[in-house]
């Protein structure tokens, strides 16, 4: 950065304009070689259907890679969810370096991957453990990292506190803690979501692909109205939104997800929990079906308060009840109104953070779209979304978790659990007493 700029940013308390070459704004606005040549090949169209093409394209090969990891199965999901959250914590951390100058900072990157790391081996080993607990148990090298987990966590945790404490410099007191709370808002956002989501997988795979796949048709559709039929200026953060565009992809949304949510419950795989079968040393997604996945009879919210007497809405009921209904339905509209009308903001958020730090871009990893923050700020929201209202509507106490816990116990400790857990059922007549 130059020293006019560096001036500028002491005097004003901000970055420096856009043109100034330590501004990430101008090392992140010359695209990849691949948008290059895209854009090389479609020379003879005006920008505007340039920039449609490009984004087209990577649309799908995004949906297709996409497709390919949820073929592999819930693990490959869990992967790739912690693959784009580094990927977004990269960018995030990359905008806080170039904007206060932190190249003379020592230690600033190595520290937010340390934090990091140790966020990750907390929450993801929770996860682990509690999911896993049988299977991990039978690893004998793991027992110690099994038992100590939380206190190896802590410890991780407590040496990155020491490592900037060290680290820190006179002159730049105020910069070192201000991006020390940069990372940790940072880890805040991407560690919960990242976590809630992979918790998502192992309730079943459609509370993590279906979500996904409503931000993605929101996104996808609200540009195509927005870009033929866009005339209403939506928000002032973002100018490209119009209201056409935020309409036509909310209605676009709920069809789309019924048709979708439709088809994947149809399949085992994709609505039971990820378990351990301990006879079968495998993972399976066998279950009884949770009753929102099993098909019922048609009715019509209220109807029966509604028009009693009325033969046109008995036959329109009638009608509906012919068509295969599941309880889940409901639950995909609620959701598919959550991502087309409140998961946009998160978009509305990113856009805000970008314009306060004179960026277009969190980076140019995604021809024609940007960096991977820009295409999963909305599925940070809704992941978190999604993981409330599983466990606010849908979830039911099962005894799998319990039966993970006492299998996890020694074999003497275990039969204590079952005399104390026979008697106890014995005195509340549930049954015979021996």
């Amino acid at each position: 950065m130059s020293d006019k700029s560096a001036s500028n940013l002491k005097a004003n308390g901000r970055p420096p304009s856009s043109n100034a070459p330590g501004n990430p704004a101008a090392t992140q606005s010359t695209p990849e070689e691949s948008s290059n040549i895209l854009q090389r090949l479609l020379a003879p169209l005006s920008p505007r259907w340039q920039n449609w093409v490009i984004r087209t394209i990577m649309s799908f090969v995004m949906i297709s890679s996409f497709s390919l990891i949820i073929y592999l199965g819930p693990l490959a999901i869990v992967g790739l969810i912690l693959l784009l959250q580094m990927l977004c914590f990269k960018e995030i951390i990359g905008i806080g370096h170039a904007i206060y100058r932190s190249h003379d900072l020592p230690w600033f990157r190595v520290l937010s991957w340390f934090f990091l790391f140790a966020s990750n081996y907390f929450f993801f080993g929770e996860s682990m453990i509690d999911q896993f607990r049988i299977l991990l148990h039978r690893k004998q090298f793991l027992e110690p990292l099994l038992t100590y987990h939380r206190l190896i966590s802590f410890s991780l945790y407590c040496g990155g506190i020491v490592g900037f404490v060290v680290s820190l410099v006179k002159k730049h007191y105020l910069k070192q803690f201000t991006l020390f709370g940069w990372t940790h808002v940072t880890l805040l956002f991407l560690i919960t979501s990242s976590h809630l989501m992979i918790r998502n997988v192992f309730d079943g795979v459609i509370w993590v692909i279906l979500p996904c796949a409503m931000i993605i048709c929101n996104d996808m559709m609200a540009y195509v109205f927005g870009f033929f039929f866009g005339r209403t200026p939506l928000i002032k953060l973002s100018p490209k939104k119009t209201w056409e565009g935020f309409l036509g992809g909310g209605f676009s949304t709920i069809v789309f997800s019924l048709l979708l949510g439709h088809c994947l419950i149809q399949f085992d795989s994709m609505v039971c929990p990820i378990e351990y079968d301990e006879l079968g040393n495998t993972l399976n997604t066998n279950c009884s079906r949770h009753p929102v996945f099993q098909p019922v009879q048609f009715r019509l919210p209220f109807a029966e308060f509604l028009m009693e007497d009325s033969s046109t809405l008995l036959g329109f009921e009638a009608l509906l009840s012919s068509i295969p209904w599941y309880q889940f339905h409901w639950h995909t509209i609620c959701m598919a109104s959550f991502a087309s009308i409140v998961a946009p903001f998160g978009g509305f958020f990113a856009s805000g953070f970008k314009r306060a730090f004179k960026i277009k871009d969190f980076s140019n990893t995604i021809p024609g779209h940007g960096g991977v923050m820009d295409r999963f700020d909305c599925q940070i929201i809704m992941g978190i979304f999604v993981y409330v209202y599983f466990h606010t509507f849908i979830m039911v106490t099962s005894p799998h978790h319990l039966l993970r816990q006492v299998y996890s116990l020694r074999p003497s400790d275990q039969l204590k659990f079952y005399e104390a857990l026979t008697e106890g059922l014995a005195k509340r007549g549930i049954v015979p007493a021996v």
